[in-house]
């Protein structure tokens, strides 16, 4: 069995889109695939929650979710809001490895460090117990570079391996930060973009979501995205850029 972490450098940053493009694209190759979510905060029971989008994107039904906090809080906060024990994360990976699958995706809640106890754990805890490598999705923009060199940063210091950096949602017209910021991401991840998700891709239906999948991934996660064809398409745009600037 394989497990593979996806974890984002801030909450919104398309973590959900990415666990459904890596599971489509491992479906679609014959594996069998379970995506856990430990904690769904933000969501009452009987609402749709992340899982719900992966089903409908990725068109997969081994789901897992361990626990749900109706406030969209970390998980530590909103289990102590909601007057309910916090996730334990020990149990959580025994739950994970007992699942008999090719792949298992496990997707965090919010960033890296988000506590999920009083004491303290984290995501990165339980990468590190389960041994996996972590998958991280991240913006384009402004604020990016730090947000990402602070989450390897991190990773490094935990001992979590690294599976590579996605962007979760490209904007159709990227600005200048946009375009300069792919090249520094590499540099920061020391290796090239593991992928490209274009923005709206969460709104796809499940065979058009599958070739945007199929586009925004790289090899090594089953689609055929050329980390460095885009980078040169980057690079060209901004010289552009650079013509029009005074």
């Amino acid at each position: 069995m394989s497990v593979l972490v996806v974890t984002g450098t801030d909450t919104g940053v398309g973590k959900t889109v990415v666990t459904a493009a890596v599971a489509a694209l491992a479906r679609t190759r014959g594996a069998s695939v379970a995506v856990v979510k430990p904690a769904q905060t933000g969501v009452r029971p009987g609402v749709a929650g992340d899982l719900d989008e992966v089903r409908r994107l990725a068109g997969l039904t081994d789901l897992h979710e361990f626990a749900r906090y109706a406030a969209a809080l970390a998980p530590a906060s909103a289990a102590r809001l909601a007057g309910l024990p916090p996730l334990d994360l020990a149990n959580c990976a025994e739950q994970i490895t007992s699942l008999d699958r090719d792949l298992v995706i496990v997707e965090g809640a919010g960033g890296l460090l988000v506590r999920y106890d009083d004491e303290g754990a984290t995501l990165a805890d339980l990468a590190h117990a389960l041994r996996a490598p972590v998958l991280v999705t991240v913006r384009p923009g402004l604020g990016t570079l730090n947000h990402t060199a602070l989450t390897l940063e991190a990773m490094a210091g935990r001992g979590v391996e690294l599976a590579g950096i996605v962007i979760g949602a490209w904007p159709r017209r990227p600005l200048l930060d946009d375009l300069c910021n792919v090249r520094d991401l590499e540099t920061i991840a020391a290796r090239p973009l593991s992928g490209v998700l274009p923005e709206g891709s969460g709104r796809l239906g499940g065979p058009e979501f599958l070739l945007a999948a199929r586009d925004g991934l790289a090899p090594h996660l089953g689609g055929v995205f050329d980390p460095g064809s885009f980078r040169e398409d980057c690079h060209a745009r901004t010289q552009t850029y650079g013509e029009l600037t005074p």
